[in-house]
């Protein structure tokens, strides 16, 4: 059946799109070594924005595709590949979170003796914010999530191999615990990752916020990814405006629950109004860098929650792809606003803000589509796919028959 070949068998300009991609964020990271050079201290502070930005295009698709395991849904059946490739990315997301270990100095500021010496609360946190404790807790993290990724995937191949039905109960059982570590190791890498830049101010509910990140990411990411796929065989029997009504109302749901999150951050810190707590957001709503604030009201709430009411605009993709491209774009500036106004008084931009996130999102890019080349794009043997596609279905069964 021509529906179950490989994906680069269907649509071969895949592997032109996976070195073009790849060569062009080659050159870019390889043209901000020069501020590397230059700059150290710019240059980490901005591979960090960019790093979290395509991490979390790496870990929402795998929370996501476990979220479909314990739910179901006709959606998931069609985006499965989707998810799978991005997910199947993490090892290159392993090895580029090494040049964050390289810039500790240059981020943390715990991480320097003389500064903890000096200061009675860093002193406090030193048995959780020291070297040796942060690297073996990333090593956790990342074990963890390839550990996830890689039985998923593993058992995906299985089952489009096989179409053993247990393994759809294995994918299941996995998955229910999956979860729960995944929500776990997420909420204290925010912690580790971004949260102790400043290592002063603390926030119980920034690990939610940064996990409704991840999920408004992925929906952006893989509409975007299902509409280029919907134009090509078989997706584009496959495909239907249902499904992008469906993933549509999900990305809705991610808008509310980032803007929940991030307005009960504000209200109960600035409502307590402690010293330890509120400098957070003096330093972003006192300062020029207030501006970021407002166009993230609009950008990242007002606007998309006002288009995302319109049912036309959730089922012709035509209409709902520019609305997620541009919410990738307010994803990035949010994790700006995260990180930046930590290390400058006043709004500023670096040109390494703009090179270094194309370059590591166009080496994401290149790795996505180097990960969906080699499996099928559809998993005939899902327990859905017959009520998610099925004129397929039908025209699989019919083949399958003729082969006995």
């Amino acid at each position: 059946m021509r529906f179950r070949q490989a994906a680069d068998q269907l649509i071969p300009e895949l592997a032109g799109y996976q070195r073009v991609f790849l060569m062009a964020g080659g050159l870019l990271l390889l043209v901000s070594l020069v501020g590397w050079f230059l700059n150290p201290a710019q240059f980490f502070q901005s591979y960090l924005t960019a790093y979290m930005l395509v991490l979390s295009a790496t870990l929402g698709p795998l929370a996501l595709g476990m979220i479909h395991q314990q739910s179901g849904g006709k959606w998931g059946v069609v985006i499965r590949s989707i998810l799978g490739a991005a997910s199947r990315v993490l090892p290159v997301m392993t090895a580029l979170f090494l040049p964050i270990v390289v810039g500790m100095p240059h981020l943390y500021h715990w991480t320097h003796a003389d500064a903890v010496a000096q200061d009675e609360i860093l002193q406090a946190k030193s048995l959780y914010l020291n070297v040796p404790f942060f690297l073996l807790r990333a090593l956790l993290y990342f074990a963890v999530w390839n550990a996830l990724a890689f039985f998923l995937n593993k058992w995906t191949v299985e089952q489009d191999r096989t179409g053993d039905p247990a393994v759809a109960k294995r994918m299941e059982r996995l998955s229910g615990g999956g979860l729960l570590v995944f929500g776990i190791t997420v909420t204290f890498a925010s912690f580790d990752w971004l949260m102790s830049l400043d290592p002063h101010w603390f926030s119980t509910i920034y690990g939610f916020l940064i996990l409704g990140g991840q999920g408004l990411t992925t929906m952006a990411l893989t509409i975007i990814a299902l509409h280029w796929l919907s134009k090509r065989e078989p997706m584009n029997v496959a495909v239907v405006p249902q499904y992008f009504h469906d993933l549509a109302n999900l990305m809705l749901a991610f808008v509310i629950l980032w803007t929940y999150f991030s307005f009960s951050q504000y209200l109960i810190i600035y409502a307590g109004n402690l010293p330890e707590e509120i400098t957070w957001y003096t330093r972003r709503l006192d300062t020029t860098w207030i501006n970021v604030g407002r166009f993230l009201i609009l950008a990242h709430f007002a606007v998309p929650f006002l288009l995302l009411l319109f049912r036309r605009n959730k089922r012709v993709a035509e209409r709902l792809v520019p609305i997620a491209a541009f919410l990738l774009v307010v994803r990035f500036i949010d994790l700006f606003w995260l990180v930046a106004p930590t290390f400058h008084e006043r709004l500023s931009l670096s040109w390494l803000d703009i090179v270094l996130p194309l370059g590591l999102v166009a080496v994401w890019i290149g790795c996505f589509v180097w990960q969906l080349r080699g499996n099928p794009l559809l998993p005939y043997y899902d327990p859905q796919f017959a009520e998610a596609v099925p004129r397929l279905a039908v025209q699989g069964e019919g083949h399958h028959h003729q082969a006995h």
